[in-house]
Formats: structure tokens, C-alpha cells, sequence
């Protein structure tokens, strides 16, 4: 086994790295203050290459591995959970199923504005009834001659309603099937189609600078050509893409752990107490080498996931595994991390703080780590 990265991979990490450092750091804190989508650091991430990162150069992408664009995701969280949002959820649910399942007028369409950033695309799947049940879905799409009629609403969307927000993949119910269960269909809307109604989020406990948008759709009518692949192909659709969204969240996670860390040993050798660093207190250094520990192992076992992924091999159960895992670290990390900081940790002026807001919902997003083990059950026969 080869546990190097590739010389672009190494390049790719040391650029997203310095970027993160000198772009984002230092206004990730007002931002998050502010509930302010950035706008200037959305274009400048676009111009460094983040979105369509494992697209294909012919619709406009970077054309790299799925692992490098976990990589780059993990350098982003690494500084600030929201700008990393922005990335994961515009590359795995935004761009992801168009890439993957469109047909080639669609990619040409929508993909080349998405990989450079211009345009930003949501996927909205879940509902106020519908999360962990995302089959469940309540919002139809009826075919009327050669438009589709949808009716319903969308909750916790992310990148659906900023100003450059070009359109959303709507998870439908067409129909029913002959075993009386739902037939579930992905449609295209674009922003400003009479009907369609995206509207921001705020008073998040977490990601407070990233979009997270309620949708509505009110006899909203659509092109039958928007239907994403097959009629009735939604749910395996809305399966695959949240398989390698997965990944990204693990990513989020993973990243996030390793910035609590070094905020945590720094502070813990700066910090004195009874005439000492308080990292030579020996509960303290437990503290650091667990969290260490648990990085070194998230980081293997997401990265296994990538490679399983880029080889063309089953990845679900490993994808699962990665994003319980990672997800969990950074919780510990987030923990052990404000506990070093003692009361400072606390406050908003030290980011630790806004650390230990973001982590929560990797715990729930894209597959509540309940969900997980569920997944991860069934892939090993228990259930």
C-alpha cells in the first residue's frame, strides 16, 4: 500500500492551505458574526480552481480525482466550516448530479457556469417531513402535456438563494409505482421560473456565513426536458450523490478536527499555569495525543474511501464509516479543544469558539450519524 499523495495532490494542499490562511482566516469570524455570504472569497475560491474539481476539462472542470477535491474541502474546513460548506455542497450536491446523471444539453447548459464559479446550484431533497425519511418526499411533479407542474417546499438547502444562484435539483413524487411505493423523480428548476420561490436562512447555530435556503414551489412549471435522467430514477440518484457528498462532509469533519488541534496545542504551550505550559500538565497532553490519535485515523479511513471511489469500486460502506467517524472526531476534537482554552474558549474572538458551533451538524447532515450506523448495519448483514 502507498500512503503518499500524488506531487499535484501535495501542490493542491499547500495552495488551498496558503489560500485558506491568507483569504479567509482572518474575515471568517466577522463573516460568521454577520451571517455574510461572501461573495469576494466565493469568486476568489472559484478562481483558484474549487468548483468541478472532478469534472471533466470538456464541460469546464479541473478534471482531477475525487481525492484531491476531498483535500481540498479538508484544507478549507481546516479555517472555517462555512467557506468549506460552500465548496462540499456546490461540488457534491450541486454540480455532482448534473455531472453524473445529466444529459449532455444539461451539462453543457448548467456546467460550464458551475465550474467557474459564475453560477452556484442547490439540491433539494429535504423537507420538514422528510430528512432521515428523505423517500418520503411530499413535493410532486405532475407532467402536463410538456411541462411539469410542481407543488411544495424544501428545507435546508444549501447555496440555493444567493444572488448568483442559477437553479436547484428538485427531488419530486411523480407517481406511483406498481408496489404502491413512491416514484421519486429529479427535476431541474432554474432560479426565477414563475412559481419558484428561494429564501435565505438565518439565526443558524452553525455555518452562519454559508447559504442555507426554504424553497417553495406553488404550480411552478418547468420544460419536460428538465427530468434528470430516467422517470422514476430519483431515488437511486439521490443515493448515489449522497454517497460521495458523504465524503465531503467527512472531509468537513476531518479538517475541522486538525484546525481544533493546532488551535489546542498552540494555545496549550502558550498558556501558563502553576509556572508551567499547561500542555506539560499530563491530562492535558493526553488530551492532545488523543486528538491526534483520532485525526490519523480519520484521515486513513476517509482517504480509503476516496481510493475505493477513484477505482471504481464499492465505496458506500467505507463512505458511511468515513463521514460517522470523521464527524464524531471533530466533536471530540471541538470538546477537548474548548476545554484547553478554558473560559476563552468561549468567546467569539477565539475561533475555537465558532469550531465548536460548526461541528454539530456533521453529525446530522447529508445522513444523521444515526443513519450512519444504519447503513453501515445493513452493508454488514446485521439488519
Amino acid at each position: 500500500m502507498d500512503f503518499h499523495l500524488s506531487t499535484e495532490q501535495e501542490i493542491l494542499r499547500d495552495s488551498v492551505r496558503s489560500f485558506a490562511e491568507a483569504e479567509i482566516k482572518h474575515k471568517a469570524s466577522e463573516l460568521d458574526k454577520n451571517e455574510e455570504f461572501s461573495y469576494d472569497t466565493m469568486q476568489k475560491m472559484a478562481e483558484l480552481g474549487l468548483f468541478g474539481v472532478f469534472v471533466s476539462e470538456k464541460y469546464g472542470g479541473q478534471g482531477m480525482d475525487y481525492q484531491s477535491y476531498i483535500i481540498a474541502v479538508e484544507e478549507l474546513a481546516r479555517v472555517d466550516g462555512s467557506h468549506a460548506a460552500t465548496v462540499a455542497a456546490e461540488n457534491s450536491l450541486g454540480i455532482g448530479p448534473i455531472y453524473y446523471f445529466g444529459s449532455e444539453e444539461q451539462k453543457r447548459l448548467y456546467l460550464p457556469k458551475l465550474c467557474i464559479g459564475e453560477t452556484l446550484w442547490g439540491f433539494g431533497l429535504t423537507e420538514a417531513n422528510a430528512g432521515s425519511d428523505a423517500a418520503n418526499s411530499k413535493t410532486t411533479a405532475v407532467l402536463d402535456g410538456n411541462q411539469w407542474v410542481i407543488n411544495g417546499s424544501k428545507i435546508f438547502i444549501t447555496n440555493a438563494s444567493t444572488d448568483i444562484s442559477a437553479g436547484v435539483t428538485v427531488l419530486c413524487r411523480t407517481g406511483t409505482r406498481e408496489d404502491g411505493r413512491p416514484e421519486l423523480s429529479c427535476i431541474l428548476v432554474e432560479t426565477g421560473t414563475p412559481g419558484y420561490k428561494a429564501s435565505p436562512m438565518h439565526g443558524k447555530m452553525m455555518w452562519r456565513s454559508s447559504n442555507t435556503s426554504e424553497l417553495y414551489f406553488e404550480d411552478c412549471r418547468v420544460p419536460a426536458e428538465n427530468l434528470l435522467g430516467p422517470r422514476g430514477n430519483g431515488f437511486h440518484q439521490m443515493m448515489e450523490t449522497l454517497d460521495g457528498g458523504r465524503l465531503s462532509i467527512a472531509a468537513m469533519g476531518l479538517g475541522g478536527a486538525q484546525g481544533c488541534y493546532e488551535m489546542a496545542l498552540k494555545y496549550s504551550r502558550e498558556r501558563e499555569q502553576f509556572n508551567r505550559p499547561i500542555s506539560r500538565f499530563q491530562v492535558n497532553a493526553f488530551k492532545l495525543a488523543d486528538m491526534a490519535l483520532e485525526i490519523e485515523t480519520a484521515r486513513l479511513l476517509l482517504y480509503k474511501a476516496c481510493w475505493l471511489r477513484d477505482s471504481g469500486l464499492s465505496f458506500s460502506k467505507i463512505a458511511a464509516m468515513a463521514k460517522l467517524h470523521c464527524s464524531e472526531v471533530m466533536h471530540n476534537c471541538a470538546n477537548h479543544a474548548v476545554q484547553l482554552h478554558g473560559g476563552y474558549g468561549l468567546m467569539q474572538e477565539f475561533d475555537v469558539e465558532r469550531f465548536y458551533r460548526d461541528q454539530k451538524l456533521l453529525e446530522i447532515g447529508e445522513g444523521t450519524s444515526e443513519v450512519q450506523r444504519l447503513v453501515i448495519a445493513r452493508h454488514i448483514g446485521a439488519l
